[in-house]
């Protein structure tokens, strides 16, 4: 018996990256899928094809997870499909650093509705469909909640929210049996890193010289974490922000200082 079996998951963002790997890993252990884009409807129906193949099952649902009336819509969906909810993925995110003087009121909102209000309203929506058996939110953050590198005060400001979000509705949905924590990766190599020139550079080698394990995340890497915090592995665990940097502490706050940025 695998894991997840019988368990219902929506992943938000889940067309590529981090996102997709989570909804192939919940895939694997039994779980039925929603996929979620906002714009790479070819993205997401690759993914759910890979479900498909390994013998999964998965839909591809369409949103922009920082309007309300998309929300509703994907899980009114998901509702009609699968009928209920065991498992919600928060991977919607996006993140542009620019330096104090660059910030607009453009840069601060796209960061902010999406990866804040849109994970508040995705939440608000989301638990309406949680039975009386409760169930598993993972909100993906990022190691900048914390770390807050130069040049990075709005993305880093998001993620904060994300943690505090966290911390907050843990004890809200607690009484609901509604477990919620959160994972924050370091440096992961995906489409947006590349697009973003952040891989192979130097800034890049740079991170991975004082990461022990001496190389940038995958995917694949962040995915098991998630997994478990969605599986009864970690029934007794909410309130948690769990790190999946490859980062010791001290090295954490070396890069701080030296102002090496750190971003999912």
């Amino acid at each position: 018996m695998k894991k997840l079996d019988g368990k219902i998951a929506v992943v938000t963002g889940a067309s590529k990256g981090i996102g997709a790997e989570i909804a192939k890993h919940l895939a694997a252990e039994g779980a039925a899928v929603v996929v979620n884009y906002a714009s790479s409807k070819e993205g997401a129906d690759l993914v759910v094809d890979e479900i498909a193949s390994a013998g999964g099952k998965a839909i591809a649902i369409q949103a922009n997870m920082s309007k309300k009336a998309e929300i509703q819509r994907l899980f009114t969906q998901m509702q009609e499909v699968f009928g209920r909810l065991d498992i919600l993925v928060n991977n919607a995110g996006i993140y542009e650093n620019l330096p104090l003087e660059d910030i607009t009121e453009e840069h601060f909102h796209k960061q902010f509705d999406l990866n804040v209000l849109g994970l508040i309203l995705t939440l608000q929506e989301g638990v309406k469909h949680f039975g009386s058996a409760g169930g598993s939110i993972i909100n993906i953050s990022s190691i900048v909640s914390t770390l807050a590198p130069a040049n990075s005060s709005v993305y880093s400001a998001t993620k904060a929210a994300v943690d505090a979000v966290t911390k907050s509705l843990a004890k809200e949905l607690g009484p609901r049996r509604i477990r919620i924590n959160s994972v924050n990766p370091g440096m992961v190599e995906t489409e947006g890193t590349h697009a973003a020139g952040i891989a192979q550079s130097d800034f890049q080698k740079q991170t991975e010289a004082h990461t022990p394990l001496g190389r940038t995340g995958q995917p694949q890497d962040i995915a098991p974490a998630v997994v478990f915090l969605a599986s009864s592995d970690s029934a007794w665990i909410t309130n948690h922000l769990r790190e999946a940097t490859g980062l010791t502490s001290a090295t954490r706050t070396a890069l701080s200082v030296s102002g090496v940025q750190l971003q999912t």
